[in-house]
């Protein structure tokens, strides 16, 4: 829920019962009390409500109508085009393993194109599509696809596209969300192009409010993430924001899940907190050093990555699949056949299924050979934020079943 969107909520109680406890507020909202504190401290300071001890109470001065009303105006114009103000909590569901993932909003603007532009060309597109996207976005849609209790933290601006992202999270399946407001940067965004020839794709991303979630806004979601089985972050958010949650993760003993996309070198601040990281070929080559073209250099990247404190390194190598390492076991789970059509999310379609299987107790194999089943599904659809269900998933694993080459011949 976004946090103006409490804050009115919270005003429009006042107004009809004048007095409230930090108590009522925290339970009907299923936040922490620090977060509410948090908005009667913010309604306070704007001299729209006085607090009390344990609560606060409706200020009735003069102009207060005036401030109120300006508020409101504000809110409405966010969410001008919902009939009412909803919770984003699915009360009542039931789903088996709980996944914390806090990341990136994007809002994708892809062109589909025969072939790449070359430098300084320009090409008509075939068609252009505005759609959500994000890794944090897509990943959190793609473990709940996959069959995880997903509670997703964002941060979008105060622009045109905050009302798109609170709609779509809010229809997307997701069981709960956090989006957060930047006064200062407008929601990210990322340009797409998209190769009709093979699928393959490249993108160029403006992070915007994605890069301002502050420490105190990773603080007041511990609450939700101590209820979690699995963290996953990415490196499209501020690198403070995406520490400190890994931190608190480590500290609560909630198994931690980095996929290093896309690659920077303050990953090096992330790896005492990560119990796993998901590196493609690219991002792989950037941490080891070791340029990989076969099965054979996925094993010596993952065991340079191994050595830098993870437990276990999971290497996606595209159509040659996926080269586990689990602590100094290695094994290569094949590829699934799939007609590409669009590979800009499978990424994303893998990590956020492979942390649903892990929280659903998966072995870690096991974990990603249902992910790269999601994956070879994900391609096939047209879109970033397009995700197959479970059903897909295991009517794929069903009618094909790709060996895995045994640990032993990769043994490190």
């Amino acid at each position: 829920m976004f946090t103006e969107e409490r804050r009115k909520i919270i005003l429009d109680i006042l107004e009809q019962f004048n007095r409230v406890s930090v108590n009522e507020l925290a339970n009907k909202f299923d936040v922490s009390k620090k977060t509410i504190r948090n908005d009667l401290n913010y309604l306070s300071s704007k001299k729209i409500i006085s607090r009390c001890y344990g609560g606060a109470i409706y200020s009735r001065k003069k102009m207060q109508s005036e401030i109120i009303n300006n508020f409101s105006n504000e809110i409405d114009s966010i969410f001008k085009s919902s009939d009412k103000l909803k919770f984003s909590n699915k009360k009542g569901l039931t789903m088996a393993g709980k996944v914390c993932v806090m990341g990136s909003f994007n809002v994708d603007i892809v062109a589909k194109v025969e072939r790449f532009p070359n430098k300084g060309e320009t090409l008509k597109s075939i068609d252009s599509i505005l759609g959500p996207g994000g890794k944090g976005a897509n990943q959190a849609l793609a473990a709940s696809k996959a069959g995880a209790q997903v509670h997703f933290v964002s941060k979008v601006g105060k622009d045109q596209f905050s009302d798109f992202a609170f709609k779509h999270l809010e229809n997307s399946g997701i069981f709960s969300f956090t989006l957060y407001q930047s006064d200062t940067q407008s929601t990210g965004n990322a340009l797409i192009y998209v190769s009709q020839s093979d699928g393959e794709n490249m993108i160029a991303i403006n992070p915007g409010a994605n890069q301002t979630i502050s420490n105190e806004e990773v603080s007041a979601i511990e609450e939700e993430l101590t209820k979690s089985d699995i963290l996953i972050v990415q490196l499209e958010n501020n690198i403070d924001a995406t520490v400190n949650c890994l931190k608190m993760a480590n500290k609560n003993d909630i198994l931690t899940i980095l996929n290093p996309a896309p690659y920077s070198k303050d990953i090096a601040q992330c790896m005492p907190y990560v119990d796993v990281i998901t590196p493609n070929e690219t991002e792989a080559y950037e941490l080891s050093g070791v340029l990989i073209t076969d099965i054979d250099s996925a094993i010596e990247a993952s065991k340079v990555i191994l050595n830098m404190g993870v437990n276990k390194v999971v290497i996606t190598l595209g159509a040659k699949g996926v080269l586990v390492n689990d602590n100094g076991n290695t094994t290569h789970v094949p590829a699934y056949n799939a007609v590409c059509v669009d590979t800009t999310g499978a990424g994303d379609a893998f990590n956020g299924a492979f942390a649903a299987a892990l929280s659903q107790n998966y072995s870690v194999i096991n974990a990603a050979n249902f992910a790269a089943a999601f994956a070879s599904l994900a391609v096939e659809l047209e879109g970033a934020s397009a995700m197959p269900d479970k059903e897909q998933v295991s009517m794929r694993l069903t009618s094909q079943t790709p060996s895995f080459s045994p640990a032993a011949a990769y043994s490190l």
